[in-house]
């Protein structure tokens, strides 16, 4: 039985609500990103249930922003025809959390920590992270930490992880550029592994756009493989939110 991604993305990174609109699952992000502000096809697509969802996002000052999932080809093409473009494709990569804990961490190299502490949140400053992700972060109702990198007794990185049901995500791993390129972001990955076996987790997951080459070239060194696939579709239009 294949993972419900929508639904573990959901679970793990929540929108501040969610607005059931016809044929359409409705996000308020409230500044919190594409994943937590796009609307979800969850009926038949038409132009009028298009234009419904616009005018719903444009009510919460949202840019119409649609998340076009497998399956949603009709919905793609016809966002295209209204003049929306592709932004930001994205991969989700998984597998066995044990798979991760053949090798141990480093002993000071990787904490879990909840709250996160000062030095995170300007780690996630530094990389355009800012108080609305992490008001996301807050939301998470199931099993959740903070990662905390160190590399020579030096904050180096932060994330955070969540569960669902099975299934822990990673989200918002972050490696300060100046260490970069020293292995922290797989210790990272291991560290979340072994955090998700401990909550009782069987599945690690994470998100990251195609564009970012670093960062698929990081999960697929890992062994980890890709599950899923989106995209978003959004109107750029003067005067639209940002």
């Amino acid at each position: 039985m294949s993972a419900d991604w929508p639904a573990i993305v959901d679970n793990t990174w929540p929108a501040a609500r969610y607005i059931r609109d016809g044929a359409f699952l409705l996000r308020e992000g409230q500044g919190g990103g594409s994943r937590v502000s796009a609307a979800t096809l969850q009926g038949t697509v038409t132009t009028g249930a298009i234009a419904e969802a616009e005018d719903k996002m444009r009510e919460m000052g949202q840019r119409r922003l649609f998340m076009i999932r497998p399956g949603d080809t009709k919905l793609d093409a016809d966002l295209e025809v209204r003049g929306y473009t592709v932004l930001d494709p994205v991969n989700i990569y998984s597998c066995p959390a044990a798979m991760l804990t053949d090798l141990p961490v480093p002993r000071v190299t990787v904490f879990a920590v909840w709250e996160p502490l000062a030095i995170m949140h300007e780690i996630w400053s530094r990389a355009g992270i800012g108080p609305a992700r992490w008001a996301v972060m807050q939301r998470a109702r199931g099993p959740k930490t903070g990662l905390l990198s160190r590399r020579k007794d030096k904050p180096a990185g932060a994330g955070f992880a969540a569960i669902h049901e099975t299934t822990a995500m990673v989200h918002a791993l972050e490696i300060l550029p100046e260490h970069q390129r020293e292995g922290l972001g797989g210790w990272a990955m291991r560290a979340a592994a072994f955090w998700a076996l401990d909550q009782g987790a069987e599945t690690l997951s994470v998100i990251c756009t195609k564009a970012n080459a670093g960062a698929n070239a990081l999960y697929r060194s890992l062994g980890m493989q890709i599950a899923g696939q989106y995209h978003y579709r959004v109107l750029n239009q003067t005067g639209e939110p940002i």
